[in-house]
């Protein structure tokens, strides 16, 4: 019987594929995140009466996501901070001014992932960098990935029914890490700056 000889391409191929890890073998899509879709809001205590809700109206972002492993591997959000809004007119241009956002200066506020730890099925923690009036800290977002498919009807400009990824996340970091004082000293307005963020993004 003659045994014919594979290609010795062919079998570098093959061991090429099994020294590999499985999460090496995956895909990871990138994803962009609809701004219609996208919600950055935050919480703050208010003199210890109430919180005061707000969000920024302007933000965008993408990320990478492996369906197999359901992680999210690398990404950012950049938000405009001149977009901030609380209902408050007169609140609003207090938070642009030096006292707080100074958004003459620094018009952006950016997360950049570094690291993704799985917690469940669905549920992971995001490690990131925040950027923030020239000083960067780590913060951590809990994440929970509510839904991956089809949309349900076209969206946009988009021809047919786009891949959507929904999630929703939730973190807080103290505002004086990025030296942000005002109002500190006689409790007027609150350190620690609790973040909702939810999202769709479609698969590019």
């Amino acid at each position: 019987m003659i045994h014919a000889r594979a290609p010795r391409s062919l079998l570098l191929a093959v061991l090429l594929a099994l020294a590999l890890p499985v999460s090496a073998l995956a895909q990871a899509d990138r994803w962009e995140i609809d701004p219609e879709h996208f919600a950055v809001g935050f919480l703050v205590d208010h003199a210890g009466f109430a919180k005061v809700l707000g969000m920024f109206l302007e933000a965008e972002g993408e990320f990478t996501f492996d369906p197999q492993t359901r992680e999210l591997r690398e990404g950012y959000f950049v938000v405009q901070t001149d977009s901030v809004f609380t209902n408050h007119e007169e609140r609003d241009d207090h938070l642009r001014s030096d006292d707080f956002l100074n958004v003459a200066e620094y018009p952006e506020m950016r997360f950049t992932a570094t690291q993704y730890e799985p917690t469940g099925d669905d549920t992971g923690r995001l490690t990131g960098d925040l950027e923030l009036l020239g000083e960067t800290r780590p913060v951590t977002l809990d994440v929970t990935i509510n839904k991956v498919g089809r949309y349900p009807f076209p969206l946009g400009g988009v021809f047919g029914r786009p891949y959507v990824l929904g999630a929703s996340m939730r973190g807080s970091f103290d505002r004086s890490d990025f030296g942000m004082t005002y109002g500190l000293t006689r409790d007027i307005v609150g350190d620690e700056i609790e973040l909702i963020i939810e999202f769709e993004a479609q698969r590019q």
